[in-house]
């Protein structure tokens, strides 16, 4: 709310009140919904959430002032048709009014510069918990790398966190990297937007308050698939993070009634770029597949992972996502069915 020395009356604050719940309500339903900074469900994007509330309610009281005033002035002296057409009065300067519109908007602009200053130290000095998990992500065209030092995990595109709570408080802490040009993480409902810049780490934490998925995007133009370089957030109860933990620690099933797709993608250039644990496939430059089909989507959060999806991927990305990195394999019909059926085993 803002302070009483604002003037602010209650109908002010009641017409934004109404306005904000309703696009509370409009935009953002929880996990899963659009994006939104107005459904915060993380002590940072609390924080954001209440300073934005506070910015929009003094920006508000100055929108309703001005236009008010100005209303006013247009019904109060507007012409009537009898009027002199001499010139009225002329009025050259006014101590008190300068004064005034020069004072205020100071004071408004360092109310918002302290308030907006206090948020970001909180948020960047709050003390890390032992039990904090800590989380390595790098940006790529047009992928999420997250790689989990102490589990010994390396996954994409779907960041997995526990649920924090007050009586267990688990927050999550990412490194942002960058392996090519700037990129940005941006979950609006667990923080702020933070940057991915190269040779530049940087940080940010989050502590989910509630389960379920959570929708992001890079909000840094990276390339001509930038808006399809999604996030995905699965905020996991202990027990659901620690068997998907179990499950990611795993090496790559190795089945040898698929051995003709194995074969097929560890002699092409899959193997190059991908890793599949427990083989010899250990390339870093594309994702790592050795729990391929324990994901959700492909392509980044765009297309659902199926096994339709999955072959028309490695048939041809670029009919799915122009402009990615990954080029279409040339296989037969035939190498495309095996190397389906050998990746469809990696959960």
């Amino acid at each position: 709310m803002l302070p009483g020395w604002l003037g602010v009356g209650r109908l002010t604050r009641f017409v934004f009140a109404a306005a904000l719940i309703l696009s509370s309500h409009a935009f953002a339903q929880g996990p899963q919904s659009t994006p939104s900074i107005f459904a915060p469900t993380s002590t940072p994007a609390i924080e954001i959430h209440h300073l934005s509330l506070f910015a929009l309610e003094i920006t508000g009281a100055i929108f309703l002032t001005v236009a008010g005033l100005l209303t006013y002035v247009i019904v109060r002296f507007r012409s009537k048709g009898t009027d002199d057409a001499s010139e009225p009065a002329q009025i050259y300067g006014s101590n008190q009014v300068e004064l005034a519109w020069t004072v205020i908007p100071v004071l408004i602009v360092v109310v918002l510069f302290l308030t907006t200053a206090r948020v970001i130290f909180a948020i960047q000095d709050a003390p890390k918990p032992q039990a904090a998990l800590e989380v390595t992500v790098v940006g790529h065209q047009f992928w999420w790398e997250y790689r989990y030092p102490k589990q010994g995990i390396v996954a994409a595109n779907e960041l997995h966190v526990p649920l924090s709570s007050a009586d267990n408080p688990t927050p999550t802490y990412l490194k942002l990297l960058s392996a090519d040009v700037d990129h940005s993480f941006w979950i609006p409902q667990l923080a702020g937007k933070t940057d991915l810049i190269p040779v530049h780490p940087n940080d940010l934490w989050i502590d989910p308050l509630q389960p379920g998925v959570y929708l992001g995007q890079c909000a840094q133009f990276c390339g001509v698939q930038h808006a399809n370089m999604l996030l995905r957030v699965y905020v996991d109860t202990p027990e659901q993070f620690a068997a998907w933990v179990a499950n990611q620690a795993k090496p790559g099933v190795q089945d040898s009634a698929l051995a003709a797709g194995r074969h097929v993608f560890e002699t092409q250039a899959c193997m190059n770029c991908h890793t599949v644990q427990g083989t010899v496939a250990t390339g870093r430059f594309g994702p790592d597949l050795t729990h391929l089909m324990s994901r959700d989507t492909l392509a980044s959060g765009m297309i659902p992972n199926t096994r339709d999806n999955l072959k028309q991927w490695i048939k041809d990305p670029n009919t799915i996502k122009p402009g990615s990195l990954m080029p279409a394999m040339q296989l037969s019909e035939d190498q495309l069915d095996q190397v389906t059926s050998y990746l469809e085993t990696l959960k």
